[in-house]
């Protein structure tokens, strides 16, 4: 028997590649983005096609599985594996060529989707499979999946898109598969003709989303062409490695339209779809409105059209995204159909914004209406298009049978249905309710002639079923066909022939049944933090798009804390190296809370492993230095050696203990802001207004680093009329942010304690000007001090500068600047607080344009820990420091977080401030 050791050893020695059969590659991989778990051997990342042929046959030779994986979005489990796996996104993705011409293009199998479109759309060209994960998923994987996406309904399936293959099969062999018999393993073209009438007659009735098992195999028939590289498509990587690809380039539509269709209920939806299809639709996208979550809130409507008109649809329960190759086409559509309420939209803007309505609802079915989380398993069955309705009727039916609750949505032209559904995956008996709603959802779909899967593949998700949908002799097929492929069966075992059980290796099974294992089982591996585009709002995952590695992505970091959690694979519990390896690059951005569709904290869960992983232990210098710098800057204060400490900063040789040498440090100010708040202690600054009272906190970087900000804010609050106050105290009120991000909770516990006792009861909002203490107070105030109702009211209370002017001098109308704008939206402020006040209030003064989006990264004390400045470096590079070098003559800089501010200071030479510095000295003016 060869060891792992060996394995390992020989693979090193024949591949150019990397190989690691360490715990943390081997726990990053361990998921995909299913309910399913399989620790793997180890992981090989092949750097060409030579080096997939290589680890092949050394895993041939010693009996070892395995499974290619390409950007593990796959929701059925069937990219996780026992084995080696094969991670083929490092090195083997890349774009050979186009061919606008002929309109194709070579891809390696690790390209991800959106690089090729990006590539080729300037010919005017794209690639027609487009799965809503086309920004991180790769071609390999909608080849081994047979992807689809919105578009398939006019473009077809990944099958229908490509024309010839690269397979490399388990032991080593390479084959060149497209049209014909030519590059066919040896027996296919004999098992295929001694199975011509099973093919022709006895397989399910066919229809553009019957995806499941080898459900392709047909097209080998000789009058059906002998497609063999259509026929190898969704087969999940069970036959071969895709080492290369041709693909085919279909024209883009130059002025497409769109055509929103509302119906009164999501059945009436449904079974009008398929009478669009005569019309030639590009796509065909259905939703109803409990989906739209907190856009049906906001409506606050129960009757027909509420929930669509809160977020600009049209009048209806439940909509049909019809999009049209042009403007007439679309109207045509808005005109023939029987809807409710119709829309049509050609400005691309426009469109956008209600696609991202389709988009965002998606993410909601991650969740039921009481925030439980719901999970995938069956997340895309089909059935015939005229069909749809009443298979979405019996759904419903059958859901509530069970206690179950889940939001249909998807592409309703091809009778394809999304849904997340709140199984129970962490008790025997809501494994068992699993089970049986599983196999009775099989036979309905079967009932309505439809397929398990419609474009995300079976899996262990739902190969053990597929005996339902095809029976027992297309069954025993496709073991043929498999074996073929794979005589000994070492590719990817246990998926789609001779399957696992759909109820064993569930990932929650090994997770301690805690409130933080339930925190961290709630990153489904979508990986949307992968995504490495840029521009746009968007913050996550800033580590992972400055360093391209897993372990740096929200996900990643979740895995990792997933397996510490179960103890197999990374063994050093709380005190895992592992770990906290990953977890030192996280910023503590928060953006994964607001940008990751099922709101993973990977700040809180940082808090919460340092917590742990040095209790007990002296800490790091920086905990005690950054995380301290509250207390050091009060007491700094009270021996009123500010200037002493400025010039230490200044003129020191070397950088103080635990600090990164590339960085200077900020100057302290001469006197802290609260000693010159009172009421017409500062010059120009006026009186409490007669409005209503406003609580202006003085959070440690306006007090002892930015007190200019504060002063600013007390000028602009008053002028507008309010009652402000600034609490005694001076450093004793503090929100424990520092102290939370180097994972000191109980110190953190303790201060706020503290500011509650001093602060006392507020009469009205809380204004905040440093962002990340505002989303300290908001959030993690009440999480620590869940007992104390003071925590909650305060929480309540808090309100950004922006916020308290709209909520309470609403008649106030700020001086005009009229001046371009650039600088760097908080990332805190982007993920907790939001700034749409922000945005109304800068449009109003007359600022035009908008702060970067991303990270500046410095967040706070990150990027000045030792380690740190290069990605600090790198986060700024990627919208920060490009937007302040194209910035137009004049523009004033904004940046309302200190670290923002000093990071634009440091990096781009220039003075940045607060919003309310901005509107005071147009007060001045």
């Amino acid at each position: 028997m060869t060891t792992p050791g060996e394995v390992e050893r020989t693979l090193r020695a024949e591949l150019r590649g990397e190989v690691d059969f360490g715990a943390a590659a081997r726990a990053l991989v361990t998921m995909d983005a299913s309910n399913y778990r399989r620790v793997p051997l180890g992981v090989v990342t092949p750097r060409d096609a030579d080096d997939v042929a290589a680890a092949l046959h050394v895993c041939a030779e010693a009996g070892v599985p395995v499974v290619p994986r390409g950007g593990g979005t796959s929701i059925a489990g069937q990219a996780t594996g026992v084995g080696v796996v094969l991670d083929l996104t490092r090195h083997m993705n890349a774009l050979l060529s186009v061919d606008p011409a002929a309109r194709t293009a070579v891809v390696q199998p690790g390209l991800v989707l959106d690089r090729l479109r990006d590539a080729v759309r300037p010919h005017g060209l794209t690639f027609g499979p487009d799965p809503s994960t086309h920004s991180r998923c790769t071609l390999g994987g909608m080849i081994g999946n047979n992807a689809c996406g919105a578009h398939s309904v006019a473009w077809g399936t990944t099958a229908d898109n490509v024309t010839e293959l690269a397979v490399t099969t388990y032991a080593g062999t390479a084959h060149r598969i497209g049209t014909g018999w030519d590059g066919a393993p040896a027996g296919l073209r004999e098992l295929v003709g001694a199975h011509l009438g099973l093919l022709r007659t006895g397989m399910p009735p066919a229809f553009s989303r019957r995806i499941s098992g080898y459900g392709g195999l047909d097209a080998l028939l000789p009058e059906r062409g002998v497609r063999l590289a259509q026929a190898f498509c969704g087969s999940e990587g069970t036959l071969g490695v895709v080492t290369e690809a041709v693909v085919r380039l279909l024209e883009l539509p130059p002025a497409p339209a769109l055509a929103v269709l509302g119906y009164a209920d999501e059945s009436a939806a449904a079974d009008a779809a398929a009478g669009l299809l005569p019309y030639r639709p590009l796509t065909v996208e259905g939703m109803a409105e409990d989906l739209l979550g907190a856009g049906a809130a906001a409506g606050g409507s129960v009757g027909a059209g509420g929930a669509g008109r809160a977020v600009g649809l049209p009048r209806g329960r439940a909509w049909l995204f019809v999009e049209m190759p042009d403007e007439g086409a679309a109207r045509a559509v808005a005109r023939g159909a029987d809807a409710l309420d119709a829309l049509v939209v050609t400005d691309p803007a426009r469109q956008r914004a209600l696609w991202r309505i389709r988009e965002d609802a998606a993410g909601t079915a991650t969740r039921t209406p009481d925030g439980r989380m719901a999970w995938p398993g069956w997340e895309d069955c089909a059935v015939p298009p005229a069909r749809l309705g009443a298979y979405l009727r019996e759904f419903r039916t059958l859901l509530a049978a069970h206690g179950l609750r889940g939001t249909p949505y998807g592409h309703f032209g091809e009778g394809c249905v999304h849904v997340r559904i709140d199984f129970d995956l962490a008790s025997d008996a809501g494994v068992a309710r699993f089970r049986t709603f599983s196999e009775e959802l099989a036979d309905l779909v079967v009932a309505h002639g439809g397929s398990l899967s419609g474009e995300h593949g079976d899996g262990q998700a739902r190969a053990e079923l597929l005996p339902k949908m095809y029976g027992p002799d297309v069954i025993r097929l496709f073991g043929a066909y498999k074996d073929v492929w794979d005589p000994a069966g070492g590719m990817n075992p246990g998926t789609l022939v001779r399957p696992a059980r759909l109820d064993e290796n569930l990932r929650f099974e090994v997770l301690p049944a805690t409130p933080f294992a339930r925190e961290v089982a709630r990153c489904v591996g979508v990986a949307k933090c992968r995504t490495t585009e840029s521009g746009g709002p968007g913050v996550m995952c800033p580590s992972y798009r400055a360093t391209g590695e897993e372990q740096h992505s929200t996900r990643g970091r979740a895995r990792l804390l997933h397996e510490m959690l179960a103890g197999e694979i990374v063994t050093g519990g709380w005190r895992s190296p592992e770990v906290a390896e990953a977890l030192d690059l996280c910023l503590g951005c928060k953006g994964c809370l607001s940008d990751c569709p099922v709101g993973v904290d990977m700040a809180s869960y940082k808090s919460e492993f340092l917590h742990h992983h040095w209790a007990g232990r002296i800490r790091p210098l920086a905990h005690y230095t950054l995380g301290g710098l509250p207390g050091w800057l009060r007491l700094i204060t009270r021996l009123r050696a500010a200037g002493a400490v400025n010039a230490a900063a200044r003129h020191l040789p070397l950088p103080l203990p635990g600090l990164a040498r590339e960085r200077a440090l900020p100057q302290l100010a001469k006197r802290p802001f609260t000693r010159g708040a009172g009421a017409g202690a500062v010059a120009g600054v006026p009186g409490p207004g007669p409005g209503p009272a406003v609580t202006l906190w003085p959070d440690t970087f306006t007090e002892y680093l930015a007190p200019e900000a504060g002063h600013a804010a007390l000028r602009v609050l008053r002028a507008a009329g309010l009652d402000v106050t600034v609490p005694r105290g001076g450093g004793r009120i503090c929100c424990g942010l520092t102290y939370l991000s180097t994972g000191r909770l109980d110190r953190a516990r303790k201060v706020l304690r503290r500011t509650l006792d001093t602060l006392g009861e507020v009469p009205g909002p809380v204004t905040v000007l440093e962002p990340s203490c505002a989303a300290a107070l908001r959030t993690d105030l009440p999480a620590l001090l869940p007992d104390d109702p003071r925590a909650a009211r305060l929480a309540a209370a808090v309100r950004t500068v922006a916020e308290t002017l709209e909520e309470y001098a609403p008649a106030w109308r700020p001086p005009r600047l009229d001046r371009p704008l650039v600088g760097q939206t908080h990332c805190h402020q982007h993920a907790v607080l939001g700034d749409a006040a922000d945005r109304r209030l800068r449009e109003r003064a007359g600022l035009v344009g908008e702060p970067a989006g991303g990270c500046c990264g410095l967040a706070g004390n990150f990027g000045f820990e030792p380690g740190h400045h290069e990605v600090s470096v790198a986060c700024a590079e990627e919208q920060l420091l490009p937007s302040l070098r194209a910035a137009p003559p004049g523009a004033l800089v904004q940046a309302d977080g200190f670290s923002c501010r000093t990071q634009i200071a440091q990096l781009g030479g220039v003075r940045a401030r607060h919003l309310v510095e901005l509107l005071a000295e147009g007060l001045t003016d």
